[in-house]
């Protein structure tokens, strides 16, 4: 997939997963956790711990159950800030994941980057699908503002659906 045509001028690109950013994608799968455990009274070391295995588990059902996806990384000027995995099928582009850095957040590069995918899926007469966390208001609210609708609730998640 490529970056929305506005990304170049801004420093702002997209490349494949690389083996040596298993270490950003960690911290950056423990930032998208940060709200849901804050309250969590465990030493920094077993949350870490906690964190370590959940993202081992995580990663290993996306590369098992969506193992023809697109996983991606977003870089700023060179530099990490944020992850889109994209499977695609006869019907939809679905994000599997997509997660920006915190202090990377609140910039439109998710709006963005969900705007380009919807016009390259309309192209191709297709829809946009993604699951959106119960714990995740905030995202929920940019996916509707996007056009999603919530198509069901799947324990902790709700299935979002945009059709071209």
């Amino acid at each position: 997939m490529i970056a929305p045509p506005a990304w170049a001028a801004r420093s702002l690109a997209l490349r494949h997963v690389r083996a040596t950013d298993v270490a950003f994608l960690r911290e950056l799968y423990g930032q998208t956790r940060a709200d849901e455990l804050a309250h969590v009274p465990w030493p920094r070391a077993m949350l870490d711990r906690f964190l370590d295995d959940q993202f081992a588990l995580q990663h290993k059902h996306y590369v098992t159950h969506y193992a023809t996806a697109q996983f991606l990384i977003i870089e700023s000027a060179g530099q990490p800030v944020g992850r889109l995995y994209v499977h695609e099928d006869n019907r939809d582009r679905h994000i599997v994941d997509i997660s920006i850095a915190t202090d990377h957040q609140g910039k439109g590069l998710g709006h963005e980057l969900i705007a380009h995918m919807q016009a390259l899926a309309s192209q191709e007469g297709h829809g946009v699908s993604l699951h959106v966390s119960i714990y995740n208001p905030r995202a929920r609210s940019l996916y509707e503002r996007l056009g999603f609708q919530a198509a069901a609730e799947e324990g902790a998640y709700v299935a979002m659906r945009w059709a071209s």
